[in-house]
């Protein structure tokens, strides 16, 4: 039974047809994003100001070098548009919220760790390409999302056993590895027409060993974090 549901708030609103093949995952990225009018501003997102914190659960891949190259040159290409590069030391996958440092306890952070390891799945492998993108943002298609959505999905049992549910169930997970925030609102077509021709670029192969909990900030348009706890995958 699929993990996934039709969602308003996620991007793509419906999910894909196979979570376990990469193809059809990228291709249902792109027809949601080619399909958009228009780009929003990734920044104007109430609660979430200049120097906002959070926990999270993340993948992130401060030593990859061929995942570094893929976004250097991405974002080089897409210069032009004047969007807000990710950072290449800054690359990640965003799993879930957990809750706010004045909401979270480290005796709660410790209790949400230990349970995600005694449930840690296999280590996985996933490919990040072909670029697509949001409403607000330009982004790397993963595939499989099955593994991913398996993550997701213990990790929100790990919340629930620890009293810190994730602020989103599975059902509206949307995998993605985003290159470039949108910093105002525009229309889309200039965006989907430079996109479009990225997206016969080599993928970049990402190895998931370990899954990390992260106190998360906002640093001007850009964020950075603190690792907190990182969980191995068995």
């Amino acid at each position: 039974m699929s993990l996934l549901s039709a969602d308003p708030a996620a991007f793509p609103a419906e999910p894909p047809a196979d979570t376990h093949d990469p193809a059809v995952t990228a291709a249902h990225d792109w027809a949601a994003f080619s399909a958009l009018d228009e780009m929003t501003d990734h920044w104007a997102r109430p609660g979430w100001s200049d120097g906002s914190r959070a926990y999270y659960w993340m993948l992130t891949f401060p030593n990859d070098q061929p995942l570094a190259a893929l976004a250097r040159h991405c974002q080089q290409e897409l210069a032009p548009l004047g969007l807000d590069p990710v950072p290449t030391d800054g690359l990640h996958i965003t799993l879930a919220r957990v809750g706010s440092p004045d909401a979270v306890t480290p005796n709660q952070l410790d209790s949400l760790a230990r349970d995600a390891e005694a449930l840690a799945p296999s280590a996985i492998s996933v490919r990040a390409m072909p670029l697509a993108g949001s409403r607000g943002a330009v982004r790397l298609s993963l595939g499989p999302w099955e593994p991913l959505l398996r993550l997701h999905h213990t990790l929100a049992e790990a919340g629930s056993r620890a009293g810190l549910a994730l602020e989103k169930p599975t059902s509206a997970f949307r995998p993605h590895l985003s290159l470039a925030y949108n910093n105002r609102r525009r229309p889309a077509a200039p965006v989907v027409n430079a996109v479009s021709g990225l997206r016969a670029l080599p993928a970049a192969q990402l190895s998931v060993s370990a899954v990390q909990l992260v106190e998360l900030r906002r640093e001007g348009r850009t964020y950075r974090w603190d690792v907190k706890k990182s969980v191995l995958l068995r």
